[in-house]
């Protein structure tokens, strides 16, 4: 039998000294952490990024298939994503939890390796948030600062057109794993006899439960001195993302479906769920990768870059938003992407 230990014994003060016990600062522009009424930055002349999150049991995941650990370094990873996307460098999470009595600090212990785990691989100071009683479920609320050298920073809305439009890595993975990851579900609730079959899908159900955050993409881009006129994350979708640059900005789109970056182990699970490789990389979401637009000047800088890919072009808006298939025909590009609020 696991050791459990109620976290009503420690009491908040004490459960925040034990999450906290371990913790080094990383960064120069963290002058207090944990321990005080509020933690103080010092970013020394860079310009302060700030991005806030939430994650809500049942909404966001399922502790069902959702590792705790896992589930901590995400919950790090996809709030530093978006510190990433306006060209920053993330420095500090505050990370507020609350939990119902179900939670024993054995699991909160393992949510917050998880936590520490990605606050490291990321060079992050976790400095402060709080802990709360739920009522049911496990909701957690992240604050990423980041910096950034003044006015390096960049918007959604600030394409050119004739800018080439990149995404990295690939996409559709992390949807497919989440589709894989319900389908045992189901057959494990209808059948708990039944052993969970993931079939060895290790990259794509890896892309749901433990992404990363382009941290490369963004030291490769100072490296090469090039900066993005527009990036966001993809995190809904990348037609609704796509959408939101080219609305931002004013402009059309024009999308070529074979430039779509989609791993081999995506296009072969789709097939076997009888989904189109392409809908799932446009409409899945939680890739976490980064869309941008550059100028077309500096297209010989990323040719070397295996992970970015030159997927279309921004076009004039009387163009509208249309994606080129494979087949030769021309859609609109429409926004299928994962909507909060269409449960």
């Amino acid at each position: 039998m696991e050791e459990r230990t109620e976290i009503q014994d420690l009491g908040e003060f004490g459960l925040i000294d034990y999450l906290t016990r371990n913790i080094e600062i990383q960064n120069a522009s963290t002058v207090l952490g944990v321990g005080d009424d509020a933690a103080v930055i010092d970013h020394f002349g860079k310009q302060t990024v700030i991005s806030t999150d939430m994650l809500v049991e049942g909404i966001h995941f399922d502790l069902m298939y959702t590792p705790l650990k896992h589930l901590g370094y995400k919950s790090v990873v996809v709030n530093i994503s978006d510190i990433y996307a306006m060209n920053a460098t993330p420095t500090q999470i505050t990370m507020s939890v609350a939990f119902s009595n179900k939670v024993s600090l054995e699991a909160l212990n393992e949510f917050y390796e998880g936590v520490y785990a990605a606050c490291e691989k990321y060079g992050v100071d976790l400095i402060g948030g709080d802990t709360s009683n739920s009522q049911k479920g496990f909701i957690i609320s992240v604050t990423a600062i980041g910096e950034v050298t003044p006015d390096q920073f960049v918007k959604r809305s600030t394409a050119q057109k004739g800018d080439l439009l990149c995404v990295t890595g690939d996409l559709g993975a992390a949807y497919l794993g989440l589709t894989l990851l319900e389908r045992e579900k189901k057959i494990f609730l209808e059948n708990p006899e039944v052993k969970p079959d993931l079939e060895d899908q290790t990259y794509i159900i890896g892309r749901q439960l433990k992404p990363e955050a382009r941290k490369d993409i963004i030291e490769f881009l100072q490296e090469q001195e090039i900066v993005p006129t527009s990036m966001m994350d993809v995190s809904d979708g990348l037609s609704s993302e796509i959408l939101h640059i080219a609305k931002q900005s004013n402009l059309g789109v024009v999308v070529y479906e074979e430039k779509i970056p989609i791993a081999q182990e995506s296009k072969e699970m789709a097939l076997k769920f009888s989904l189109d490789p392409t809908a799932c990389a446009l409409s899945g979401g939680e890739d976490y990768e980064l869309l941008f637009t550059m100028k077309q000047q500096d297209y010989d800088k990323i040719v070397l870059n295996e992970q970015i890919s030159v997927i279309g072009y921004m076009a004039d808006i009387s163009e509208g938003a249309h994606i080129h298939t494979k087949g030769g025909n021309k859609f609109k590009l429409v926004a299928q992407g994962w909507n909060a609020f269409q449960q």
